[in-house]
């Protein structure tokens, strides 16, 4: 199953059992706490995340599988920097000890303010797309070698424990920041199941490797990760620029910096990146309008121009508006930084936009132009 799994595109596949009974009460206070935010889908699911056979009735196992997504020019940009592998203690996060070269130069765009930043997983295809008919295309080579079966396929697309089924079934272990890491290849991969009626051997989890390494949680720019393991979504840049639908809260629009589409500070920081693996398949490569272009040329875009540029993307669910919203702090934390006056023009041209949702972020990014102020600092939520 594993040489079908690379023939695929698959780094690895294993296989855990479907009693997550441990896993519960975690989830329950995490809910509790409000911590999912507007993610309301959390909440209606409940526990149906932790017991994978009521979700789908009749499973017994749950294969899972992980696919490295790192676009290789991301790779070649940070070329010639590989190190030695990172200390069990781990590295802080203002040292470069244990950092590989592509995460310094993805670090470096936090210092090009007028930069767009998306999501380095977000730069190619959608992953929804690639993982699920890679996921049934390995259904459907187990079908022809043990005969018709039940299943389901996930990728992040229902109510279901992905981090903590990869890490019963020794994909990794559960970083500080809840990703699930990989001695060999870090965090930067996707992850989906199989949900199947066959009563299959578990494979063995792998310990963890975090030591006393707290460089996600000291690098995150919301201060989001709240302890170790434990991440307020509602703090975290990638859910205010993704999941979020409407304003932005003003106390953390100065601490988005110039990031559009998610956040990777947490995955740059981590020592363990430095052995993050190239996509196994093109899908996943960097598109040129995605990546290193200024803000100003972002929000320049059309409806259309928008939808073009991010066609069987994931970046498109978040439709034009969002875009819109994000890429408008972005450019008024730039203006703040830089007083650019082609900034301010850029803003300006959206003052009337038709969405008051864009009309009021504008007029925030507007008012960063009276001067350059102290680093903004992590607020409490309001």
């Amino acid at each position: 199953m594993q040489g079908w799994a690379r023939e695929l595109g698959f780094s690895q596949i294993g296989v855990a059992g479907v009693d997550l009974s441990s896993a519960e009460p975690g989830l329950v206070q995490w809910l509790a706490e409000g911590f999912h935010g507007d993610m309301h889908y959390m909440q209606a699911h409940g526990l149906k995340r932790a017991r994978p056979a009521e979700l789908v009735p009749g499973t017994v196992s749950v294969i899972t599988a992980r696919m490295d997504y790192l676009p290789k020019s991301t790779l070649e940009r940070g070329a010639g920097a590989a190190g030695e592998r990172p200390p069990e203690g781990g590295a802080g996060a203002g040292s470069d000890r244990g950092r590989g070269g592509w995460q310094a130069a993805e670090l470096a765009r936090l210092d090009r303010p007028a930069e767009g930043i998306v999501s380095v997983y977000a730069r190619g295809r959608d992953y929804h797309k690639v993982l699920r008919a890679r996921l049934q295309k390995l259904a459907d080579r187990i079908a022809g070698a043990v005969g018709p079966f039940g299943h389901r396929v996930f990728t992040d697309s229902a109510p279901v424990l992905e981090a903590e089924l990869a890490r019963r079934s020794g994909q990794g272990w559960r970083g500080k920041h809840t990703l699930v890491l990989h001695r060999e290849a870090g965090s930067m991969f996707f992850l989906g199941e199989i949900f199947v009626d066959l009563a299959l051997p578990p494979s063995e989890p792998v310990t963890a490797h975090c030591g006393a390494c707290s460089a996600c949680i000291d690098v995150c720019p919301t201060q989001a990760i709240v302890a170790p393991h434990r991440v307020d979504a509602r703090r975290c840049i990638s859910y205010l620029t993704i999941e979020h639908a409407g304003a932005i809260p003003e106390a953390m629009r100065p601490l988005m910096g110039n990031r559009v589409y998610g956040c990777d500070d947490c995955q740059l920081a981590c020592p363990w990146n430095k052995f993050a693996r190239p996509a196994a398949v093109p899908d996943f490569d960097e598109r040129p309008a995605l990546a290193g272009r200024p803000l100003a040329e972002w929000f320049a875009w059309d409806e259309a121009t928008f939808l073009r540029r991010t066609e069987g993307g994931p970046i498109r669910r978040i439709g034009h508006e969002r875009w819109l919203r994000n890429v408008a702090v972005a450019l008024g934390n730039a203006l703040r930084a830089t007083r650019d006056p082609a900034l301010r023009a850029a803003l300006i041209a959206r003052a009337d936009d038709p969405s008051a949702l864009v009309r009021e972020h504008v007029a925030w990014a507007l008012a960063q132009d009276e001067g350059a102020g102290p680093e903004p600092e992590a607020a409490a939520l309001p």
